[in-house]
């Protein structure tokens, strides 16, 4: 699979996307990250991702690699979709700014690194517990929860599947 040129631009290397959030950041915009592995694009994506793209200017997402996804114990099956075309869809959806791999179980580093004026998350999720809630505090930052569409998962999405 080869990436088109326009789609290809967002998947950035983490040295990358620092210098494009430098020059957002010249120009005043408001970065807001979030992360995830999204195996399967469903409408709870869709949603969560457009509501989180809805609090600032340029949304960067924090993607899981295959690895990553391994350890956080999804399932021997997980990820169904590698890493690659994970982020060729993803990068598809004109709410996502930047994709930016990752390798560890949390995109903590990752969040140190790229120092996002908000930080979002499901809101399945205790604020005071997110991953990178102490680095969005420290320098000022916002971390907001939001709903996320009922009804929709990936891991029920697989069981439906499997079940017929």
């Amino acid at each position: 699979m080869s990436f088109h040129n326009q789609l290809k631009e967002k998947v950035v290397s983490q040295d990358q996307a620092l210098k494009e959030l430098k020059a957002w950041r010249e120009k005043n915009k408001k970065i807001i990250f979030t992360n995830g592995c999204f195996d399967i694009i469903h409408p709870g994506h869709i949603d969560y991702l457009s509501q989180a793209r809805d609090l600032g200017d340029i949304l960067v997402l924090g993607l899981n690699t295959d690895q990553s996804v391994r350890r956080l114990n999804k399932g021997s099956n997980r990820p169904i979709n590698d890493e690659r075309t994970r982020a060729y869809v993803l990068a598809g959806l004109a709410s996502v700014d930047l994709i930016v791999f990752f390798d560890e179980e949390t995109p903590y580093n990752l969040i140190k690194l790229l120092q996002p004026n908000v930080l979002v998350k499901g809101n399945d999720y205790e604020v005071e517990k997110i991953i990178g809630f102490d680095i969005l505090k420290e320098n000022g930052g916002e971390v907001i929860t939001i709903p996320f569409l009922e009804g929709y998962s990936t891991s029920s999405l697989i069981k439906k599947i499997i079940e017929g």
